[in-house]
């Protein structure tokens, strides 16, 4: 997944090798751990009724066709933002259950098909009369961790989801490294984005994609997370959520339902226009918030922010969370801060809020989430303290709204009219307090008509370029093509996942 700094980096080196306030205003005691805790508890700090609706009416009971009934999927997910959430399918015939991960930042649908010692079983290929081997191999390389398999395809079903038997892709992993983790329940991996990010090309067609042409529900799926402020390691139930597959179910949601333009159908693509935190406006260019791109991924745990955005958060948090002389290990993610137990930070820090453009493009609305989402609790030391983490982090590869704000939010990716949609959760309360909100419109007129584009040229021409660079310097020079062949292979160009974003970083062990 590389990024407009990358490819203006690549390309020119190839082409050159060619040719206010200082105290905390509380009486808590506030300490910073490093996050060293048993295997169960680990952290991964390297840097896991009918409802209004704005636009077009998705809030039913049940599809058109009568395929599904909303209502069977509520509560299908288990899970949490650390450790991710995960649905039950039934895969092959006879059917083999397993709990697969819902991404909505890839699109393969893939999963164990050998042992590992951090998973407690997988598809055993041999044991389906209906797996069909395609002879295809695949793998996908993240920053941390990988995998490699097989191309198959199989019948697979829902215990809670719609009705019927499909035949889907299926990429049955042989091999991995870092890919499962300890503690996780789950077993593979639902990618619910386009076909351009399909491995190793897009004609794999991806997993939704499928259960839409076979059962002629409509394109569209919602999805709500309901770990909003709970700490993972504080009870053994999996917290859960929704997966509907089909429209929106109105009982999950308050209030209306906004909309923002999918810019790109790759991943699902939307435009930030404005971040704010607290009241305080950063006052940055909009095209640094969706610079390379502004996606929203299941599949990542925090909301991850370019780099010059980052800092412009982390300093504008310091100057109103009455806390100035934090430990930057908490800002990076590599310490935890512990208060006292029964006592929360979340009064000393302010909300953060993010402006997305409206269907209606001269037009923006602002989703916010409180400090409960962002200032997530992970465990306790010795029973006395209890020790929070960032929710929130630096990226290189654009801005990602992961877990931390759909946590506050029903999301639905109506991919039939290419946009996604914004409403308040239900489950998205902590001690009886919503933790988000939603409002607007605001008008658009004072930023710029494209906050994606700018200067930037298109991620296609740069793919262009790169290819075209490197066949000359291949000519040229084959020793430098051998020594780029490991850092070209961490871009999408050669069709591997590298976005820091992916599941597989910011989550619990």
């Amino acid at each position: 997944m590389a990024h407009f700094s990358s490819y203006i980096t690549i390309g020119t080196f190839l082409f050159i090798a060619c040719f206010g306030m200082s105290n905390c205003y509380f009486t808590v005691p506030l300490k910073i751990f490093t996050g060293k805790f048993n295997s169960s508890m680990d952290l991964d700090l390297t840097p896991l009724q009918l409802k209004q609706t704005s636009g077009n009416e998705l809030s039913l009971a049940s599809d058109p066709n009568g395929i599904v009934n909303f209502l069977d999927m509520v509560n299908n997910l288990q899970g949490d933002s650390g450790r991710g959430y995960y649905m039950e399918m039934s895969i092959g015939t006879p059917g083999q259950k397993l709990n697969i991960l819902v991404d909505t930042g890839s699109s393969n649908f893939a999963v164990a098909a050998s042992a590992h010692p951090f998973i407690t079983h997988f598809f055993d290929t041999a044991l389906s009369s209906t797996y069909q081997a395609t002879g295809r191999m695949v793998s996908v390389r993240y920053t941390q961790g990988n995998w490699e398999g097989e191309l198959g395809i199989d019948r697979v079903s829902f215990p809670k989801g719609p009705n019927g038997t499909m035949s889907i892709n299926i990429a049955a992993i042989l091999s991995s490294e870092g890919f499962f983790l300890p503690g996780v329940n789950w077993q593979g991996i639902l990618g619910l984005a386009y076909p351009l990010l399909a491995r190793p090309d897009s004609s794999v067609e991806p997993f939704f994609n499928s259960v839409v042409r076979q059962t002629g529900i409509p394109d569209v799926f919602s999805l709500q997370m309901c770990g909003a402020g709970l700490s993972a390691s504080s009870s053994a139930d999996p917290v859960g959520g929704s997966l509907v597959m089909g429209g929106v179910e109105p009982t999950l949601y308050r209030g209306s339902m906004w909309y923002t333009p999918i810019r790109q159908e790759w991943y699902y693509q939307v435009e930030v226009l404005k971040l704010e935190v607290g009241d305080q406006n950063l006052n940055l260019d909009c095209r640094e918030y969706n610079m390379d791109k502004a996606i929203v991924d299941s599949g990542t745990t925090l909301l991850r922010l370019p780099v010059n955005v980052f800092n412009a958060v982390v300093e504008a948090i310091s100057r109103s969370s009455l806390i100035q002389d934090f430990s930057s290990g908490f800002w990076l993610g590599t310490k935890l801060a512990c208060w006292m137990k029964g006592e929360t930070p979340w009064r000393f820090f302010p909300k953060l809020s993010l402006y997305l453009r409206a269907t209606n493009t001269s037009q923006s609305f602002r989703i916010t989430i409180l400090p409960q989402l962002y200032i997530q609790p992970i465990t306790d030391v010795d029973g006395t303290l209890d020790c929070f983490r960032f929710g929130v982090s630096s990226s290189a590869n654009g801005l990602v709204i992961g877990a931390t704000v759909m946590e506050g939010f029903y999301v639905a990716f109506d991919r039939a009219q290419k946009r996604v949609g914004f409403a308040l959760s239900t489950c998205a309360v902590n001690g009886g307090v919503a933790v988000s909100e939603i409002s607007g419109p605001f008008s658009a007129e004072d930023v710029a008509a494209d906050c994606a584009a700018g200067g930037l040229l298109k991620e296609p021409f740069f793919w262009v370029i790169s290819y075209a660079l490197m066949a000359v310097c291949g000519l040229v020079l084959l020793l430098l093509l051998l020594l780029l062949v490991l850092p070209c292979q961490r871009r999408d160009r050669l069709g591997e996942i590298t976005d820091e974003s992916s599941l597989v970083r910011h989550r619990i062990k």
